[in-house]
């Protein structure tokens, strides 16, 4: 059976994935395709896809594949994963709808709740029509991507038992020493 993608390495291009695969410093599926790449070059060892695959422990369709994305692609994209078409699963929430959960978040705890909790920011989300169903897990990854607060909005919180640097939403960042503390605190100890 003749090959459709024929690979022919130039020496740079030979020399490149040497050094990809000498360093071993890439990601484990880029050495991988460099090594199928080398075994592939028609000017060099030539081996079947068959025989790459059995090799180097790969189904034949993703030398296939590799061989594709060379011809057609150039190296790099030969060497990188394949990107999706389409993601696997449509995200849950879009920009709006997660600003409208950071919003939520960054509002005052329902009654009878101190803070706000995954899982009672999942539900009031649910109850507001933000999305139809959302898990906990979601609620945390969107509110994980939020970054840390400028200086601005980290501010010492006096109403806590002890002293601290907290920030606007709650959370604290750290204890301040004895004598980072402000003199005349009346009671309240670290």
């Amino acid at each position: 059976m003749s090959k459709r993608y024929i690979v022919r390495l130039s020496d740079d291009e030979r020399q490149h994935l040497g050094q990809i695969i000498k360093k071993g410093k890439a990601a484990a599926y880029k050495i991988r395709h460099a090594n199928i790449l080398l075994k592939a070059d028609a000017d060099g060892p030539s081996w079947t896809d068959e025989a790459i695959a059995q090799a180097f422990s790969v189904h034949v369709t993703t030398v296939k594949s590799i061989r594709e994305r060379f011809v057609e692609k150039g190296l790099e994209a030969a060497l990188d994963r394949k990107k999706q078409d389409h993601p696997s699963r449509p995200p849950k929430l879009d920009g709006e709808a997660e600003a409208r959960l950071i919003a939520l978040r960054c509002g005052a705890a329902p009654e009878g709740y101190a803070r706000w909790t995954l899982r009672l920011l999942a539900d009031k989300a649910v109850e507001m029509s933000i999305v139809d169903s959302i898990s906990y897990e979601t609620v945390r990854q969107v509110l994980k991507k939020r970054t840390a607060p400028s200086p601005e909005e980290e501010v010492g919180d006096p109403s806590r038992a002890q002293w601290g640097v907290c920030r606007c939403h709650g959370g604290c960042l750290r204890r301040l020493s004895e004598t980072s503390r402000p003199q005349g605190s009346g009671g309240m100890h670290g």
